[in-house]
C-alpha cells in the first residue's frame, strides 16, 4: 500500500509542472487589440458596423473580453480631432485600427499604425493613401469601391423614377478630399447622359442652409447626397427638405433610407465590414497591409422608403420596386 501511494504521488508531481506550464500559456495567452476610428460617432458592439466587426472576428476564433480588445474611437463630426483620437488609439497599442472616412484612414495612416479602410475613404489611390489597390505599400489595406460605376447607377437609379429628369443637386462635404473625387465622378456621370448639376458644397452645418436656399431659388428635380460624418450627422435636414419640397433623393447608404430617405443605392454594410474584420484577422495573424490587395464590395442594396414616396405623392414604377432589395412599407 505504501508503495502504491508512493507511485501515484510521484506520478501527480510529474503531471504537476505540466498542468502548471498549460495554467501559464492560458494566462499568457495574446490579447489582440481592435482598433475603430470613425469621422462619426463611436462604434459600439451591439450593433452597427462595430457588431458586425466584432461577429465576424469571433467567427474566426477571436472572442470579446478573452483574446480580444476594441477600442472605439469617433470624432463626432470634429475631424481635427482625429490625430489626437488615432494617438489614443496608438497609445492603446492596438494591432490594426479600421477606419471609415478618408480624415480617418489619413490619421491613422500617419501613425504608422496597420489600417484597414472599412468604407467612406474615396479612391484610395487617387487620394494617395496607397500606391495601387494590388499593392498598397505601406500601412493601408482595405474595401473600396468604384465611385464612378456606383454614380451612374445612381443616377440610372433617379431616371428610372424620373423619366425627364433634367437637374440633380449634389450635395457633398468639399474639405473631404475622398467625397470630393467622389462628388466628381458624380458630376461626370451626370453630365455623361445629359443631366445638368447643381454642385452644393458644404464644410460645415450652417452651409446647408444656404444649400437649401440655393435649391429654393432653382428647385432640381431629385437630390444625390455623398456621404461623410457631415451629411451624414446631418441627414435628417436634408430629408426633411427633400419631403417638404417633394424633390426625389437618393442617398448612399442603406440606414439613410431606413431613417426616411426616399431611396438608397451602396456597398452592403454586413459585407463591407465583414471583409474588413478578414482582413484584420490576416494581419493579426503576421500579414502586412502591404501585401494584402484592396477588395471591392460584391454586394450593393437597392431600397426604396414607399412609406416616404406616399408621404410625397410620387409614384413609383413597379419596374423599379422589381429591382429593390428592400421595401420599407
Amino acid at each position: 500500500m505504501k508503495r502504491r501511494a508512493f507511485i501515484m504521488a510521484l506520478g501527480g508531481a510529474a503531471a504537476w509542472p505540466l498542468a502548471a506550464s498549460r495554467t501559464v500559456v492560458a494566462q499568457t495567452a495574446k490579447v489582440y487589440r481592435l482598433g475603430t476610428l470613425s469621422a462619426g460617432p463611436p462604434f459600439g458592439t451591439a450593433a452597427g458596423p462595430g457588431a458586425i466587426l466584432v461577429h465576424a472576428l469571433a467567427q474566426r476564433g477571436y472572442m470579446l473580453g478573452k483574446n480580444l480588445a476594441f477600442e472605439a474611437r469617433g470624432a463626432a463630426g470634429k475631424t481635427w480631432q482625429l490625430p489626437q483620437l488615432m494617438q489614443e488609439l496608438k497609445t492603446a497599442k492596438v494591432d490594426a485600427v479600421v477606419t471609415v472616412s478618408y480624415p480617418a484612414a489619413v490619421a491613422a495612416k500617419l501613425s504608422g499604425v496597420a489600417t484597414v479602410i472599412a468604407s467612406g475613404s474615396g479612391d484610395p489611390v487617387a487620394t494617395g493613401l496607397v500606391a495601387s489597390l494590388p499593392r498598397p505599400g505601406g500601412n493601408v489595406t482595405g474595401i473600396a469601391d468604384d465611385a464612378a460605376l456606383l454614380s451612374t447607377k445612381r443616377l440610372s437609379l433617379l431616371k428610372a423614377l424620373l423619366p425627364e429628369l433634367r437637374r440633380v443637386a449634389m450635395l457633398w462635404n468639399k474639405d473631404d478630399l475622398g467625397m470630393s473625387l467622389r462628388y466628381d465622378a458624380s458630376a461626370k456621370a451626370a453630365q455623361e447622359i445629359g443631366v445638368v448639376v447643381q454642385p452644393l458644397g458644404v464644410r460645415e452645418p450652417n452651409d446647408f442652409n444656404e444649400a437649401f436656399a440655393a435649391m429654393n431659388r432653382e428647385m432640381p428635380d431629385a437630390i444625390l447626397m455623398v456621404s461623410d460624418a457631415l451629411t451624414l450627422l446631418n441627414r435628417k435636414r436634408v430629408i426633411e427638405f427633400a419631403a417638404e419640397h417633394r424633390v426625389p433623393a437618393i442617398y448612399e447608404q442603406d440606414a439613410i433610407a431606413r431613417d426616411g430617405g426616399l431611396m438608397s443605392y451602396g456597398a452592403d454594410p454586413r459585407e463591407s465590414f465583414g471583409r474588413a474584420a478578414a482582413l484584420v484577422d490576416r494581419i493579426f495573424k503576421g500579414k502586412q497591409p502591404a501585401d494584402l490587395p484592396f477588395e471591392q464590395p460584391t454586394r450593393y442594396l437597392f431600397v426604396i422608403n414607399m412609406k416616404t414616396a406616399k408621404a410625397m405623392n410620387l409614384s413609383v414604377p413597379n419596374n423599379l420596386v422589381a429591382l429593390a432589395d428592400e421595401v420599407i412599407e
